[in-house]
């Protein structure tokens, strides 16, 4: 036998048997559907062989697929939060597809999130713990909110909390977030009030930048004066924004994406979730994301990292603790503001729109990156305990820590085509720490079911802000914003460091505490007649204003308050329709300031400012989940406000606001693979008894009259392109006042109201994306039109033109 024929002979044996092998070691796959007690589908489920790493999650039919699994046997096991586990022994054979289907009945003592989306209606809102600090149904509930799902902000190519939220019917950013301690987040308008967003998970949660998109389950727009549950310092007369975070779970799998944009845009992501031990009761999560981009701007740039890891170890059957983070470090040059200075008006200006500014918007005026730096370290700790099988315990504590340093630029409008550039350095740190706990209960009185809350909480603020200002003003130049500058690039970071050495600073620290308790319960009179009760008791300790300088202390007092809400239910059509009606409160501590006493100014302590809500509507969830509406009219009045004395340098609390108005907002899934979310809202404020300058007028802060949101999407289902979807949506704003006032003409003595705009606009945004198990590829347009449009209170906020992103996700 030659050579060549013995390592043929051999080659064939070894294939053989390598083929041998392959087949012999051949691996299997488990299938199947999971429905829910009423026959619908449930997506998003955990399947799971117990005690390996191994598993998935269904679909939005309800259909899952486990490949590559070894011979053996198993325990399959299938759990959704709000529904009874599932678990079944197999035998699993070499090669062979193994189907097993299951039915979940729903859990009514655990509503933290459902799974129910039925038809897969996947903007539809979510049932939330958070809302009323109780296990309630929204069909139950008399609070009106809106929910940005997380399917809502894929489908949308969501990066930041500002972008979700342009879907909450009635929500208008009036400016993006500066880094600034103390006010660095976005501000937003909400029934005619400033509101911003600083609750995480119920509980404080303040991050100065942006919120990055990557850590975000939901977001809850809860509306109206929400005081009595939530108090003063995290809520405003028109509501308040919670953004609720991924939660780790038992079976292993995550997400890493990449995506890349216009003006160099480059983010990468993780979200990786493993259980630790073999029995599950040891979980982690880890979310994070790396952001680097520029603005449409010649100068302008971000760079950013945030790290949200989540752990959870369920001690016994009756304790589980939780404990997570938020970390994040931004270097930002924020796009510089525009204001109409004090002192002027439009008609001296020569300017009464935004669009009468002939400005090349994508010049920033600066001559470098004027960058400042803002981390945020915030930690949360959280222990679940079952009392009995009626009465829970959640004990919660959360550390918020912001810190920015560095230089912020805005400029003035000065007339005749010109501008001032300003300047000043930032560099402040605040520190906030709440400690909550809340028992939560079912009994019944008198044949009725009362579910409970009884909880106090103790937040407190420590602040230390510093302003390095020039004795100028912060003033460096002027310019001509028409022309060429021949010292365009002469204000830049550099030039502005030497005049910060030349300059005098301020630096102030400032804290406070509250000390709270309320009571909340929800009475079923009937199955379809429900009422509801809560009250807040809040002492409100400032310990005052310090400036080290001056070895001062100013502005330290303490103040009760008392906030009432009541709420009723009817449901005409049991788990399908219901009308409502609320009252709710709010208030503000307003602290010392002069008043007249006697013709003189005296310090005295004002009582608090206060707000009363009164709102009715409809609530609808029908068709199996298919539509899902809310109507409501609200009232709301401020009682109390301060204002301007006639005795010079006083003030007097006589002064009030009205806001009314009307929320529409419809989610519907009317054929598989379609859904859509249609938002619509219509506020009057008006300022009574105020001031001479803004009294009977539309506060500037009070956003545009009307507002529309709206998103569609359509995905196939059936063909071999399953998972192509396509989407497209949008917002349109009314003109809103950066300047509305009561101006008297010196020479006349005639007074005229005054006003500078910013237009309405119509923006467009679309998507594409292909979507499978393993992977999603997503497109997306923001601006399709390329509209010149505007936001701000006070301000002029040029807003992003035309921009285009694409996303690779991989799936694990």
């Amino acid at each position: 036998m030659s050579f060549k024929t013995l390592l043929s002979l051999v080659s064939f044996c070894f294939i053989l048997f390598v083929s041998t092998t392959v087949q012999a070691q051949e691996k299997a796959t488990i299938k199947g559907q999971i429905s829910l007690s009423n026959n619908d589908a449930a997506d998003n489920v955990s399947v799971v062989l117990k005690g390996t790493k191994i598993g998935t999650v269904t679909d939005n039919l309800g259909f899952y697929e486990i490949k590559n699994v070894n011979p053996g046997n198993y325990t399959i096991r299938v759990s959704a939060v709000g529904h009874s586990t599932k678990e079944e022994s197999i035998v699993v054979n070499e090669g062979e597809t193994l189907t097993r289907n299951f039915v979940l009945i729903n859990n009514s003592e655990q509503l933290e999130e459902i799974f129910v989306k039925g038809n897969a209606n996947k903007y539809t809102k979510a049932e939330s713990n958070y809302v009323s600090k109780m296990t309630i149904k929204n069909l139950e509930n008399s609070q009106v909110y809106s929910v940005v799902t997380k399917d809502l902000m894929k489908d949308q190519l969501v990066v930041n909390q500002d972008e979700a939220l342009k879907n909450v019917p009635g929500l208008y950013q009036l400016w993006a977030s500066t880094g600034r301690v103390g006010d660095g987040g976005s501000y937003f308008a909400s029934r005619g009030f400033i509101t911003q967003s600083l609750l995480r998970n119920g509980i404080a949660g303040k991050i100065t930048n942006n919120v990055d998109a990557s850590n975000l389950e939901r977001l809850e727009s809860i509306k109206g004066p929400s005081a009595t549950l939530f108090g003063s310092l995290l809520t405003s007369y028109g509501g308040l924004i919670n953004r609720v975070t991924k939660k780790p779970s038992e079976r292993f799998g995550g997400e890493i994406s990449y995506q890349s944009g216009s003006y160099g845009l480059n983010r990468l992501t993780a979200d990786v979730n493993t259980s630790l031990n073999d029995d599950d009761t040891a979980l982690l999560r880890i979310n994070g994301a790396y952001n680097n981009a520029n603005t449409f701007q010649d100068y302008g740039h971000t760079r950013s990292y945030f790290f949200a890891p989540s752990f959870s170890y369920k001690v016994n059957d009756r304790l589980t603790i939780s404990i997570d983070a938020e970390l994040s470090n931004v270097d930002a040059s924020s796009m510089p503001l525009i204001y109409i200075p004090f002192g002027s008006t439009p008609s001296s200006l020569g300017l009464y729109d935004a669009k009468d500014i002939k400005m090349n918007w994508s010049r920033s005026f600066t001559g470098g990156e004027f960058m400042m730096n803002t981390k945020t370290s915030n930690i949360f700790a959280q222990a679940d305990y079952a009392l009995s099988d009626k009465w829970k315990s959640q004990t919660v504590l959360s550390t918020s820590t912001n810190q920015s340093e560095g230089p912020q630029t805005w400029f003035y409008l000065l007339g005749n085509n010109k501008m001032s550039r300003n300047v000043w350095n930032i560099d402040g740190r605040d520190n906030i720490l709440e400690f909550q706990q809340n028992f939560n209960g079912e009994f019944e009185l008198f044949g009725m079911k009362n579910r409970a809350l009884v909880g106090g909480d103790i937040y407190r603020l420590e602040s230390k802000t510093g302003y390095g200002y020039l004795p100028t003003f912060f003033y460096f130049d002027e310019v001509d914003y028409t022309a060429a500058n021949a010292n365009y690039y002469d204000f830049n970071p550099k030039a502005v460091e030497a005049l910060f050495a030349e300059g005098t600073s301020y630096k102030a620290l400032t804290s406070l505490t509250t000390y709270s308790a309320y009571v909340a319960d929800v009475i079923n009179v009937t199955d379809q007649l429900i009422l509801s009760a809560a009250l807040r008791f809040d002492h409100f300790q400032n310990d005052g204003t310090f400036d080290p300088a001056g070895n001062t202390k100013t502005g330290n007092y303490s103040q009760n308050a008392l906030s009432p809400k009541f709420g009723v239910v009817y449901q005409i059509i049991k788990d399908q329709v219901s009308i409502f009606g609320n009252y709710q409160n709010s208030f503000k501590n307003v602290g010392y300031l002069n008043a007249d006493s006697n013709g003189t100014p005296e310090l005295k302590a004002f009582d608090p400012e206060k707000a009363n809500q009164f709102e009715g509507g409809v609530k609808v969830n029908a068709f199996s989940n298919k539509v899902s509406a809310t109507f409501s009219y609200y009232n709301i009045e401020v009682k109390d406000i301060v204002r301007t004395g006639p005795i010079a340098n006083t003030n007097v609390q006589d002064g009030n606001q009205t806001s009314k108005g009307f929320e529409a907002e419809i989610t519907a899934n009317p054929i598989s693979g379609l859904n859509f979310i249609f938002g619509y809202a219509f506020n009057n404020s008006k300022l009574n008894n105020a001031n001479a300058d803004v009294n009977g007028l539309r506060p500037e802060t009070a956003g545009p009259e009307n507002l529309i949101n709206y998103w569609i999407s359509y995905s196939l289902q059936t063909s071999k392109l399953k998972g192509l979807g396509i989407g497209f949506g949008g917002n349109f704003a009314d003109k809103t006042y950066a300047y509305n006032r009561n101006v008297t003409d010196a020479n006349t003595g005639v007074t005229a109201t005054q006003t500078f705009t910013l237009p309405s606009y119509a923006v467009l945004n679309a998507a594409l994306y292909y979507d499978q198990p393993k992977y999603r590829l997503s497109l997306k347009v923001n601006n399709l039109t390329d509209e010149l449009y505007f936001n701000g209170y006070t301000t002029i906020n040029v807003q992003s033109p035309r921009m285009f992103m694409g996303s690779v996700a991989y799936k694990f």
